[in-house]
């Protein structure tokens, strides 16, 4: 399990009678940024939570930086940083008075403080905050400093839960990019849970899909669009005027066609590269066939979120 930033293995949790993370297999290795999606009770906030060390498993196993969080739970917050989503500070204190106290908490050298505390700023982009008291900060500064806060302690996992929730797309944007380039250039490895499919797609290296305790689907968008539309990341969708036989029957000829459906109104084309060039020459040089409209579908993360849940 130690080949890995995050491992579990049948990492389950009760409440009472109630499962609230069902049998949970989890693999996360260095260096990647992974989203955990589901809906509200899916049970993501209690896996960060096991993750932590801040509640114990019922049964499974589960490692964290090669750590027990039941056993070793104070290794693993020195080297792991975590934004709720509701990030906390001291009001009247400002930007650098609250890192200072974070700083100190975690053991840092005095000597060393000042320095981190001016490179964690600029990183978010709040150097010329710094004189502020927090509450004249706006939201998307107060999660901008959240990030700072966990990486005061050069954390090697940073966890985050709804890292942009109620931001707007400018300042929502502003964080996607100091994540990315935190895990970029310091290869951090994040854990990212949420509900915004944008963020998480724009992002994220892998996706794992939870609902009801249990992993559902989990790979990168293009595997799990694969796996609920039938193996195909493009859907090509015609309508024409004549014979829909002899249409499925020529574009089945074309190279790189997958699979090919009729409904009532259209025929639908299902591939893994954008062959609407090949498929509209064939079809306009069929004699008695009117291509009167093509569409193409690239399926995202929304689509394949949408399509698990209205499955399960």
């Amino acid at each position: 399990m130690n080949n890995y930033i995050i491992s579990t293995k049948n990492l389950t949790k009760k409440y009472g009678t109630k499962t609230v993370v069902d049998d949970l297999n989890l693999s996360i290795p260095e260096g990647e940024i992974y989203g955990l999606l589901g809906p509200n009770g899916a049970g993501k906030s209690t896996v960060i939570l096991m993750l932590l060390g801040l509640t114990e498993p019922s049964s499974g196993e589960l490692s964290v930086l090669g750590y027990s969080p039941t056993k070793e739970s104070l290794k693993i917050k020195r080297l792991t940083g975590y934004l709720p989503e509701r990030v906390g500070f001291y009001e009247d204190m400002t930007s650098v008075q609250n890192l200072e106290y974070t700083a100190l908490l975690n053991g840092i050298p005095e000597k060393e403080i000042p320095g981190k505390i001016e490179n964690c700023l600029t990183l978010v982009g709040l150097e010329k905050e710094k004189s502020k008291v927090i509450k004249q900060f706006s939201k998307g500064m107060k999660q901008r400093l959240g990030i700072a806060d966990v990486l005061i302690k050069d954390p090697q996992l940073v966890i985050f839960d709804e890292p942009t929730e109620g931001l707007d797309v400018e300042v929502a944007n502003q964080i996607l990019e100091t994540i990315f380039s935190l895990n970029r250039d310091k290869k951090i490895t994040f854990l990212i849970s949420s509900h915004q499919l944008n963020l998480v797609q724009k992002i994220c290296h892998k996706v794992g899909i939870m609902s009801k305790g249990k992993l559902i689907g989990e790979g990168n968008v293009s595997e799990l669009s694969k796996n609920m539309f039938g193996g195909n990341k493009y859907q090509v969708d015609l309508e024409f005027i004549g014979d829909p036989d002899k249409v499925i029957e020529k574009i089945k000829t074309i190279k790189g066609i997958k699979t090919v459906t009729k409904t009532e109104n259209a025929i639908h084309i299902g591939t893994d590269e954008d062959l609407r060039q090949e498929i509209s020459k064939v079809v306009t040089n069929m004699e008695g066939i009117i291509l009167t409209k093509m569409d193409i579908k690239d399926f995202s993360l929304e689509d394949v979120y949408l399509n698990y849940f209205k499955e399960v």
